[in-house]
């Protein structure tokens, strides 16, 4: 290569935000998370044994209505859990690298908040999502296949109306976190 292209290659300086890395690691770990919830419901083992031991996820999905809590759940997380939280590190990315304003005091605490309540309240409201629908979806299906054989008044009653002020409760910590996040970023944004 060219010697004068290497020097002024080199001269550059690399960009910097520790709020990128936090964000892009808590979709690396949220993305885990998604592998592991895809195998359990995808249940690959049942095409080499040829056995299920449980009642497949696979089916409480194709069977409708609790299935639909499950997918729903599921479909949340990797979109807000996984991809939003990557996306949201470029906004951390910009400030800090591009504009070269680290955060630091209030804001710093800000993107703390933003950071760990996003993380709990879209986790935790999304998996239980996930889990009512799988236990609504087990209760339904017929006792000859392992359920419980329970109709739709009876799944919602004992499984599903238990779930939803745990998880509207979530979703509230999560949106909280999304807003204190933004406040951060208006601030830090407007502020040298």
């Amino acid at each position: 290569m060219d010697a004068e292209f290497m020097e002024n290659t080199t001269q550059q300086p690399a960009i910097k935000s520790k709020w990128a890395g936090r964000f892009i690691w808590a979709a690396v770990i949220e993305g885990i998370f998604a592998v592991v919830a895809t195998v359990l419901i995808l249940d690959p083992l049942q095409y080499v044994t040829g056995v299920t031991y449980y009642y497949p996820p696979a089916m409480v999905i194709a069977s409708n209505g609790a299935g639909t809590w499950f997918f729903t759940g599921y479909i949340s997380f990797l979109v807000v859990g996984v991809v939003a939280m990557a996306v949201t590190a470029i906004f951390y990315l910009y400030i800090e690298g591009i504009q070269g304003r680290p955060y630091k005091g209030l804001t710093n605490a800000l993107a703390w908040a933003h950071l760990l309540l996003m993380n709990v309240g879209v986790a935790g409201s999304m998996f239980l999502m996930m889990w009512g629908g799988y236990l609504a979806g087990w209760a339904s299906a017929p006792v000859s296949n392992g359920g419980e054989g329970l109709v739709p008044e009876q799944i919602h009653v004992q499984i599903l109306g238990h779930l939803t002020d745990p998880i509207g409760a979530l979703i509230l910590v999560a949106a909280l976190g999304a807003l204190l996040g933004g406040l951060g970023y208006l601030v830090r944004s407007r502020t040298r």
